[in-house]
């Protein structure tokens, strides 16, 4: 064996290989010509390529459309903000044009033959003082999106095939993730990705960013959701995507820290090295703007932030649209910015794309099946927060003056899409579809009043200045601040000469109620046309420049300020919009004033005046119903949005955010005090819980008819299906209040001031749905309501239910109640005895012992 291994290790040597045991054998030498394959020329790789110079180097074959990239060596190991846009695609999926997807950083290494595609992780910071800095990175892998064989390598760089790059979804995954267990027919699949009919559609580089526009067709064979009529056919879809990479600035940008008390968007960053408990290290988004003469006050900005209004506008709306974002300039002055703003209108011919990132444009388009009203989101970079580039994007159907025709709106399906594509740009904002639902309850009223025609052009061109208000606020760094609302008191909210000042709300960023009124002699702005105290506020704080020496301090100054009334903030995961959700009922959407509830008594009453109005207001001669059946639902989406404001303060609790020092005698946490709680109760039980409470709507009821359009009634009855709306509202209110995480809320705060017991709230309820005909007859409406009371309570009750302790026995203790109520009921209608006959059996099976 000795021999052997010395025979094998002098082969290995001489390049030599065994034979056998002890004979060795010379390999014959390959002849020079062939010793090594020839090294393919960068000229010959692209010989049947059109170059395309800029921040990447493109070579795309005329003939196969194939793209390759030429990496230069210095460009290895460099960060990159990536990117990515749909651009048009299935709405239904949000693949539709000029939707914001993924934001990360890009950079790309060589690993032996081949070229990396890395996507980096941007979480966390690491003090370089502190010693611990030097593992950065460790257990924190970067994901390898792509590793490719480069074909050239020359003096300057590698040439890469990016073909698997871009025509794929391995930069951004474009299908959205379906619910588990969720039936094929419940949502449009597009299936899988055909790479073979995939093509790229535009390929543009420029100094600082290079687009990739490609065309990715998706095959399913046998599709069970067809998707809408915008599919044309849902076993092929082509969707249209934007791959961006960008240069990362070179400035003298200085991140600035994020705070609780003030709405900015964020790039979340954990201190690895802080010592402190909370080592949040989070950075808002902000354009780098600098002024032009730094030791002035008021300076212009060397770079504005230059919008242009695209020719996709409506003309009429053109002016509208650059005044209103024009009066942004009033909040970056206290920023010490003059002009920081600048709106200027696209002509119709021009030498350069809308889709080029370079330019912010604000675009109108009409889709077929629109997700979403406007939208104005913004790309940055993830390092430190600047923003690069924004875009808004207005639906003509939310932004026009057309009345909403929907069905009520009863809430968001349990099951819905993950968007896998989209992780590190999850906002969101429905504005613009709740402030049309808005608009629409209040063009309404005004014509149901005989509001002339100028009352109604202000009503929208007020509608449209806030819209743009609000999106661009989003463009500039801004979310959403759903407490603004309560700013004045309701005997302010008409008067002019305030609302002209400092706003009808405190910020821009909330979803508010319309300010419509039906006494017309006293209707002052529908909606606020300036940026409003908070969002001065919240500019100045993001946009003054400082040196960094002052950071700090500056820092604490502005946000001492945060417990000023008119300053109040509160962003999405504090508003109260779904039942069980958040738990501070001034942090709502569609609601108005520091008085809410009285808001909400006074829109039930305009509601029920207006109602008996509908009929001959929108029955007209040669036309069918469907405008009155949208109208009436427009006042009905009304009452239901008081509902969701005024079910809010049973059980809420008000949160202060504020610093220890800062001057403020709240508590963190205050429980809503009773005499609130129960004022908010009887309201509900009046105009929501009575056996009259839509007395006014009756009349209309036969009229409710919406118009046939060939077999579209073949899949159900047309009836108007009037149990199903009027549950939706009797439910509303239940849904909260009977909530798990609300009734365990009402028991935890009594251990800190709340004085309003579940077994109370409860026994208020019973009251306000039973009472009333206990001594009569039991409406319709009333048996579907007292029905659903019971089911909820014995949901509670049930011993397999997620609810606590106190709520299952409340829920017995009530459900007892209820039996002896309905029990000792006197009434001699069949109806009404069949139907207390049922609630005495569901009674029965929820309490008995199994």
């Amino acid at each position: 064996m000795g021999t052997l291994a010395c025979a094998e290790a002098n082969a290995q040597k001489k390049d030599t290989v065994v034979v056998q045991k002890t004979k060795i054998v010379e390999k014959p030498a390959t002849p020079p010509e062939t010793a090594k394959e020839k090294k393919a020329t960068l000229a010959e790789k692209i010989k049947s390529s059109k170059k395309i110079e800029g921040l990447l180097t493109i070579y795309q074959d005329t003939i196969t459309g194939s793209v390759q990239l030429y990496i230069k060596k210095s460009q290895l190991g460099k960060e990159f903000v990536y990117q990515s846009f749909s651009l048009n695609g299935p709405t239904r999926l949000y693949l539709n044009q000029s939707m914001h997807r993924s934001t990360s950083v890009i950079k790309i290494v060589k690993a032996f033959d081949k070229l990396e595609f890395q996507e980096v992780n941007t979480s966390f910071y690491y003090d370089k003082n502190n010693a611990v800095s030097k593992t950065a990175g460790v257990d924190v892998p970067e994901t390898v999106v792509l590793s490719e064989k480069f074909s050239v390598e020359d003096a300057g760089g590698y040439l890469v095939n990016a073909d698997a790059l871009f025509i794929s979804d391995k930069l951004d995954p474009v299908k959205p993730l379906t619910p588990v267990g969720a039936p094929p027919t419940a949502f449009f699949n597009l299936g899988s990705l055909n790479t073979a009919k995939s093509k790229y559609y535009k390929v543009k580089s420029f100094p600082d960013n290079t687009d990739i526009q490609v065309d990715l067709a998706y095959d399913n064979p046998a599709p069970y959701n067809g998707g809408g009529n915008d599919i044309t056919d849902a076993r092929y879809v082509r969707v249209r995507m934007q791959h961006s990479f960008i240069e990362v600035p070179e400035n003298n940008f200085k991140p600035r820290l994020d705070d609780p008390r003030i709405g900015y968007f964020t790039q979340q960053v954990n201190n690895l090295t802080s010592v402190d408990p909370v080592n949040y290290r989070d950075i808002i988004h902000r354009w780098n703007l600098v002024k032009k003469d730094p030791a002035a006050a008021l300076s212009e900005p060397v770079e504005p932030i230059l919008w242009w209004i695209e020719n996709t506008t409506p003309l009429e709306y053109r002016q509208t649209i650059k005044e209103a974002g024009e009066k942004w300039n009033e909040a970056f002055e206290k920023a010490g910015f003059k002009n920081a703003v600048v709106m200027k209108v696209m002509p119709d011919t021009v030498d350069w794309d809308p889709s080029d990132i370079r330019y912010n444009v604000i675009r109108w388009v009409s889709s077929a099946n629109p997700q979403y009203g406007a939208i104005g989101p913004s790309f940055v970079n993830p390092r430190t927060g600047q923003i690069l580039g924004s875009d808004i994007t207005v639906e003509w159907f939310s932004g026009s003056s057309t009345p909403l025709m929907d069905e009520l709106y009863s809430g968001p399906s349990s099951q819905v899409l993950t968007f896998p594509g989209m992780k590190h740009n999850d906002a969101a904002c429905s504005l613009a579809q709740e402030l049309k639902a808005q608009y629409s309850a209040g063009l309404t009223t005004l014509e149901a009043t005989g509001a002339g025609e100028k009352d109604i052009k202000k009503m929208h061109k007020q509608f449209l200045y806030y819209l743009l208000l609000h999106e661009m606020g989003h463009t500039l760094g801004l979310n959403h601040n759903m407490k603004a609302s309560q700013m004045l008191k309701p005997s302010e909210l008409n008067n002019t000469v305030i609302t002209h000042t400092k706003g009808l709300i405190g910020s821009v960023m909330d979803y508010p109620a319309i300010n419509v009124s039906l006494n017309r002699s006293k209707q002052g702005d529908y909606y606020t046309t300036k940026p409003g105290p908070y969002d001065i506020w919240a500019i100045e704080y993001g946009y003054t420049s400082v040196p960094v020496s002052e950071e700090d301090i500056f820092r604490k100054k502005i946000l001492n300020r945060s417990t000023e009334p008119d300053l109040a903030f509160g962003n999405d995961a504090d508003d109260m919009r779904s039942p069980g959700k958040a738990i501070d009922p001034r942090v709502n959407i569609n609601d108005m004033s520091s008085d809410a509830i009285g808001y909400a008594v006074e829109r039930f009453a305009l509601v029920n005046a207006i109602m008996p109005k509908l009929k001959e207001k929108y029955s007209k001669e040669g036309k069918g119903y469907t405008e009155l059946k949208a109208r009436y639902n427009s006042l009905m989406g009304q009452r239901l949005g008081m509902i969701h404001v005024v079910s809010r303060y049973v059980g809420g609790v008000y949160v202060d955010r504020s610093f220890v020092g800062q001057n403020t005698i709240s508590k963190p946490y205050m429980p809503v005090s009773l005499v609130t709680q129960k004022r908010a109760m009887g309201v509900l039980a009046k105009n929501i819980f009575a056996p009259d409470a839509f007395k006014n709507d009756a009349y209309l009821l036969p009229y409710l008819q919406s118009q046939r359009r060939g077999f579209n009634f073949s899949s159900g009855t047309e009836d108007p299906k009037l149990t199903s709306t009027y549950n939706i509202l009797a439910t509303a209110a239940l849904d909260h209040i009977l909530h798990p995480t609300t009734t365990q809320r009402i028991t935890n705060s009594r251990m800190y001031g709340n004085q309003y017991s579940l077994a109370d709230v409860m026994n208020d309820l019973t009251k306000g749905i039973f009472d009333a005909d206990l001594k009569a007859n039991v409406n319709t409406y009333r048996q579907y309501l007292q029905t659903a009371y019971v089911k909820q309570l014995t949901q509670l009750a049930d011993v397999k239910s997620q609810a606590d302790d106190v709520t299952k026995a409340a829920a017995r203790y009530t459900l007892k109640k209820v039996k002896a109520k309905v029990g000792a009921a006197v009434s001699s209608n069949e109806e009404t005895k069949a139907h207390r006959s049922n609630l005495i059996y569901l009674v029965d099976e929820a309490l008995t012992v199994k």
